[in-house]
Formats: C-alpha cells, sequence, structure tokens
C-alpha cells in the first residue's frame, strides 16, 4: 500500500518549511504538488531530496502553474498532457505499477457564466479535454 497525498502549495520554493512539516506528519510515500510557481531550472530538487523524496518529476512555469509529483518509491514512468495552451497543469508517473495524475485545474473565478467571464471558459475547456 502506498499513502499519496496532494497539497495546492501555491508557490514551492517558499513553503519548504511546510512541506518538511508535511513530510514529517503525514509521512507520505507520494506527494502531488499543484502551483509550483517554479521553471524547472529552479526546482529544489536537493531540499526535496534532503526530506527523503528521491525520485521525482515536475513541469514548472514561472509566477503561476506548475505541477510535480514526489516519491520515495523509483518512478517507473511518466508523461504529461498540454490540456489547453501551455499552461503546466498536469503530469503523471507510474510508481509501484500505479499510474498516478496530478492535475492543477483553473479556478474559473466567482462568475460560471463562459459568455461573461473568460476565467470560467478557460476552465471548462480544460476539463473538456
Amino acid at each position: 500500500m502506498m499513502k499519496i497525498v496532494t497539497w495546492n502549495v501555491n508557490s514551492l520554493l517558499i513553503r519548504l518549511n511546510l512541506l518538511r512539516i508535511l513530510s514529517e506528519l503525514a509521512v507520505p510515500d507520494v506527494i502531488c504538488l499543484q502551483e509550483t510557481k517554479t521553471v524547472d531550472e529552479k526546482f529544489p530538487q536537493e531540499e526535496v531530496r534532503n526530506l527523503g523524496y528521491d525520485h521525482m518529476v515536475f513541469r514548472g512555469q514561472k509566477s503561476y502553474n506548475g505541477v510535480a509529483i514526489l516519491s520515495k518509491h523509483p518512478i517507473e514512468s511518466t508523461f504529461s498532457f498540454d490540456f489547453c495552451n501551455d499552461d503546466k497543469r498536469h503530469i503523471s508517473a507510474t510508481i509501484k505499477g500505479i499510474e498516478v495524475h496530478n492535475f492543477y485545474v483553473p479556478a474559473g473565478g466567482n462568475e460560471p457564466d463562459p459568455q461573461t467571464n473568460p476565467k470560467f471558459k478557460h476552465k471548462l475547456d480544460y476539463v473538456k479535454r
């Protein structure tokens, strides 16, 4: 059995200490992060490894979006989809034979009307794909 947790971290680099606390309290095998808000070149791989997650895949963007899967177990394969434009909102990894998908779905704003709210239209377009 694997314990998998997911967290909309809303900027990984400024919440590394909270990631450490989550890791210590929940003791998950796999952590799925959304809204990492960092480009791949600046992803804190060493810090993540120091928490015991030697295996990771990530897709990042500066300032917004970005997803990651951190694992204590080897990652057998990985892939990602670009559902809507080039936003980094999906990544998948197979771990111990289980295909784990990590999605960061657009929020859509306050008005649930695609005619008047472009953010809501973007969310619907993302989910339809």
